[in-house]
């Protein structure tokens, strides 16, 4: 018997705290009118000192499990996709494990920058589709406002913090017209791997006083090439998993990408040929979450009603390393 991979829960959390425009801009003396103009952000969201990544991810995967109807002693696996870790070991992923409640089952990190959600939702779906869990939580959970410099343009403008979820079951297929994921296709290429890093921390540029003075810790990104080349391979990997699985690009109910920057949405979306209703986007009201970025906008998608039953989705990513990647659900 073939089983297919569903989405059957949805859930995202902002932290309470937003932050203006007027706010990041004064510190770099840019009206706010110009930071809306350049990323098509107004505001962004801010974590509490309190709160680490594992407390946005709960705060994400409880409306997932409860739109999922699913009890956490049901959950068969963790995966979370995070850049700002709570610790570097144990991985965030066993810290919400712990604090949902649900001992012993498998609890991993994915590091993938931006993409990190898609890897994760590939790896839960290998890991249903083999028989090893009939249920698993993907999460990505960022606090970016961390590894942020406020005096660097190139990035304090972009990032906020936030958290999104999804639950998957594994089902069996009913023909081609199954509902659940249809095929997700993952991409990397390291050679790229200075467009956007933090550059200290790890092994090879262990943390010294002059790493922390010379703020080799906080996010560096070369914008401009970054931003081409985002355009570039994500309309690729769209063009390409579309035309593998039969899709047209005008059959698609909703896309449902990284919400990177505004700039980036909008070339997308004149590229494919697409409306830009069928664009989801909640980078105005968000900022760059990182890697939950997708699954904050799907959780908004499906909640919204933009998202129903049937529906061919398509989910898309770019991140650092670089990575990218591109999925396709039948809702």
């Amino acid at each position: 018997m073939m089983i297919r991979t569903k989405i059957i829960g949805t859930g995202s959390y902002l932290p309470e705290r937003v932050v203006s425009n007027r706010e990041v801009g004064a510190l770099l003396g840019i009206e706010p009118a110009v930071v809306s103009r350049l990323t098509g952000i107004q505001e962004r969201r801010r974590a509490a000192a309190s709160q680490a990544s594992s407390d946005l991810a709960v705060e994400a995967a409880r409306p997932a499990l409860e739109a999922a109807g699913l009890p956490v002693s049901e959950l068969g696996a963790i995966v979370l996709s995070t850049t700002s870790p709570d610790t570097v070991f144990p991985s965030t992923a066993c810290h919400v494990q712990r604090m949902l409640g649900c001992s012993t089952i498998p609890a991993f990190d994915v590091a993938a920058s931006c993409s990190g959600f898609l890897y994760g939702l590939s790896m839960a779906d290998a890991m249903i589709r083999s028989g090893q869990v009939k249920t698993c939580l993907v999460v990505a959970a960022e606090v970016k406002s961390r590894s942020v410099d406020p005096a660097d343009g190139d990035t304090a403008l972009l990032f906020g913090d936030g958290a999104g979820a999804v639950v998957l079951r594994g089902e069996p297929e009913a023909g081609q017209l199954s509902r659940g994921l249809l095929g997700l296709r993952l991409h990397a290429d390291g050679a790229q791997h200075g467009l956007i890093t933090i550059p200290a921390g790890g092994s090879r540029r262990p943390t010294t006083s002059g790493t922390v003075e010379a703020k080799s810790h906080t996010l560096r990104m070369q914008g401009a090439p970054l931003f081409r080349l985002a355009v570039k391979r994500l309309d690729q990997a769209i063009r390409e998993i579309v035309k593998e699985f039969g899709v047209d690009v005008q059959d698609i109910a909703q896309l449902v990408l990284h919400q990177a920057n505004g700039r980036i949405l909008d070339q997308l979306t004149k590229r494919l040929g697409v409306s830009p209703e069928r664009v989801c986007s909640v980078i105005g009201r968000y900022g760059n979450t990182s890697s939950a970025s997708l699954p904050i906008a799907l959780d908004h998608a499906v909640r919204s009603g933009r998202i129903l039953p049937h529906d061919i989705v398509l989910l898309g990513s770019f991140g650092g390393g670089v990575t990218w990647a591109a999925g396709l659900v039948r809702w």
